[in-house]
């Protein structure tokens, strides 16, 4: 991400994270109560050290079910302290012993029953709690960037995570594209990775114009907590309050089949931003695999944000994102944070 260009101006501060899985924790909030019938066993695990389909793997072979009949909202990263929802379908509602789950890796914290699979990405959101270690910056000036953070919101880039270690995911997508044969999983991973990246190139083009929490003409607008789009519509002072208060962002293309939605200057932006070889390759790709045009909001603004300096270069960040958002976009803002865990940029969703 040191790639990309920054809202806030300069980077303030040099430090690593991640030092001890728990410098690294997220705790997923729950979209829905369970309905405490049905014959799906939902799991609340705390886990450390495990990615999340290591873990879900492992309670196929506790139920005695296949890898399928186990689901989950979102992935979480295997550095890192990290609490979230699975469902295991057990059609006559006999659960083994719970307790036999405990382990080194994961806790049990709370079980029910449900009448509906886990879907992928129903959940509300995340929550994170970051400790930064050896930070070197100015305390009083990396306080006033989280409180600008806090008060503006800031781009929401897709993070690392969705391109793989060094960058791999993308040129694996065009070879994907150019005939390379690939697992059914790896397709998904890197048709999403190919989208994330076009995305992502376009709202660079919209913070280096200055832009990307502010209208362009015929602009398409996101609802907050939604995936709900409207417009392209001229500015109006209704549209303006509704932008200031974060009810609505401006959002840009996930590359798919159909015509952009976006009109006159936005779309003039996001078809130069996305004109280069490479991006067409990608743009072609993705309409062949069948993909249809969506939209992501441009912007995201951090909730509950706070921060404390546990000594004099120990700084704990915390904050919750919606769904499908990025905690490195926080650590983006601030400076260069290196992932002592594996020596690079980390990035949670």
């Amino acid at each position: 991400m040191n790639a990309l260009p920054l809202a806030f101006g300069a980077p303030l501060l040099t430090a690593a994270m991640r030092s001890v899985p728990e410098d690294f924790q997220v705790d997923e909030l729950p979209a829905f109560e369970a309905t405490g019938e049905g014959e799906h066993l939902l799991l609340d695990i705390r886990k450390r050290g495990a990615n999340t389909v290591a873990i879900a793997k492992q309670l196929a072979q506790w139920a005695g079910v296949a890898e399928m009949a186990v689901s989950y909202a979102g992935q979480k990263d295997r550095h890192a302290v990290t609490t979230q929802r699975f469902s295991v379908h057990l059609p006559k509602r006999v659960s083994p012993d719970i307790a036999l789950l405990d382990s080194d890796e994961m806790q049990v914290l709370a079980s029910t029953w449900h009448n509906r699979k886990l879907q992928r990405g129903a959940l509300a959101g995340n929550r994170f709690k970051l400790v930064l270690r050896d930070v070197r910056g100015d305390a009083a000036a990396i306080g006033e960037r989280l409180q600008a953070i806090a008060g503006r919101g800031l781009p929401n880039w897709f993070g690392e995570q969705r391109f793989g270690r060094d960058g791999g995911n993308v040129p694996a997508a065009l070879q994907m594209f150019g005939g390379r044969r690939v697992r059914k999983d790896q397709r998904s991973m890197l048709l999403s990775a190919a989208r994330s990246a076009l995305f992502n190139r376009v709202l660079a083009a919209r913070v280096e114009q200055g832009s990307w929490d502010s209208a362009l003409e015929g602009e398409v607008w996101m609802l907050d907590g939604s995936r709900s789009v409207f417009g392209p519509e001229p500015m109006s002072e209704v549209l303006a309050e509704r932008l200031a208060r974060f009810d609505i962002h401006p959002s840009a293309p996930l590359w798919g089949v159909g015509e952009l939605r976006s009109s006159d200057a936005a779309r003039a932006l996001e078809e130069q931003a996305l004109s280069d070889e490479q991006a067409l390759a990608l743009r072609a790709g993705l309409e062949e695999a069948g993909l249809k045009q969506e939209r992501r909001a441009l912007r995201l603004r951090p909730a509950l944000m706070q921060h404390q300096w546990l000594a004099d270069d120990v700084l704990e960040l915390s904050f919750a994102l919606p769904p499908g958002c990025y905690a490195t976009a926080v650590l983006h803002e601030l400076g260069t944070v290196s992932d002592a865990s594996r020596n690079e940029i980390p990035a949670a969703e």
